[in-house]
């Protein structure tokens, strides 16, 4: 029966990437934060953290909390990594870099994202490995032919002595290709048992600011947090005057997402066309028709407003202790995204 229901699963529901990424970074002359901080995202949520402060691993979804409790050898797993290894590792590699830029004792800021997406139905695994340095894009690992790029020229001496050391492109390799499949794949049939079990559907909403603004479909209350959101016309999917926004996490665990239509063209005759349509994979459509009536006008800040104060949870301590780190890495983020793309 469970393998009938995963079947249907797979066979009725967009198909999806996984992804497992780790967000470090380290600092020097920045008084008052941590030297290192790591975060810990789960398709785009966050879902843990430390830093050399706090010395414990803060578990930030009551699944990966069951995760680590039931499982020491995973858990001693990231305490290593979060507490020694890491930390050590972006501390001397701070040092050699301003010793080699000879650079004195300002703010220095080291980033690393690594981690892999997993395809649930090709079992396709993509590795990620990238280095940024004060706010640009420094390194990149190549899994093919296990070297450095260096993303700019003060890079090269760097990437030329990273490249000769063979023992950590080897843990390199080991954990893009081995240890993150894996941990990637637990999570994910971690969170399809707790999602055969728990649905919750969400409570969704016409909004429109003034008569002339577009008109937000918005959803909030729903998990898990994979749904699909659309405006349709004689049962058709627009794309044309859309706009959908991201699925944001709430703080029950539950998320949000809204999309908007541009109405300045509709004629009222052809209000009665379109209808808003949220999809959670495995439960009937939830339809909601462009209807005058409905709309809630110059409510839509109110709600957002809610909406945003319930989203506090406990990323705020990782956003404020990385405000200073997130400013300088805009180099480094826009290199990330043109990279994906």
């Amino acid at each position: 029966m469970f393998a009938c229901f995963i079947y249907f699963l797979t066979h009725t529901c967009p198909t999806v990437k996984h992804s497992l990424k780790y967000f470090v970074t380290g600092s020097s002359g920045v008084p008052n934060i941590p030297e290192f901080v790591g975060v810990l995202m789960v398709d785009g949520i966050q879902t843990g953290y430390c830093d050399s402060s706090s010395k414990t691993l803060q578990p930030q979804q009551d699944w990966a909390k069951k995760l680590l409790e039931n499982n020491t050898q995973q858990r001693d797993w990231y305490n290593k990594k979060c507490f020694e290894d890491q930390p050590k590792l972006f501390k001397d590699t701070i040092f050699s870099l301003k010793q080699q830029f000879n650079q004195g004792d300002a703010v220095h800021i080291l980033q690393m994202i690594e981690g892999c997406e997993w395809d649930e139905n090709t079992g396709e695994v993509t590795g990620v490995l990238l280095y940024g340095y004060n706010g640009e894009a420094f390194m990149d690992f190549d899994l093919k032919t296990l070297t450095w790029i260096a993303l700019k020229p003060e890079a090269v001496i760097t990437k030329q002595k990273w490249d000769t050391d063979r023992l950590r492109i080897k843990h390199k390799e080991n954990d893009l290709t081995n240890i993150c499949p894996v941990q990637s794949q637990k999570v994910y049939w971690l969170l399809l048992a707790l999602y055969l079990r728990t649905q919750i559907l969400p409570s969704v909403f016409l909004l429109q600011k003034t008569p002339s603004s577009p008109v937000s479909c918005h959803a909030t209350g729903f998990y898990p947090g994979r749904a699909e959101m659309m405006w349709r016309k004689d049962g058709e999917e627009l794309h044309e005057g859309v706009a959908l926004g991201e699925i944001l996490p709430n703080n029950d665990e539950t998320f949000q997402m809204s999309v908007d239509l541009n109405v300045s063209s509709i004629t009222p005759e052809d209000w009665r066309k379109y209808k808003c349509v949220f999809q959670l994979c495995g439960v009937e459509d939830i339809v909601m028709k462009l209807n005058e009536a409905v709309i809630r006008t110059n409510t839509e800040e109110n709600i957002r407003k809610e909406n945003a104060s319930s989203m506090m949870i406990p990323i705020i301590a990782a956003v404020v202790v990385l405000v200073l780190i997130l400013g300088a890495a805009v180099g480094f983020a826009d290199y990330k995204k043109k990279k994906s793309e």
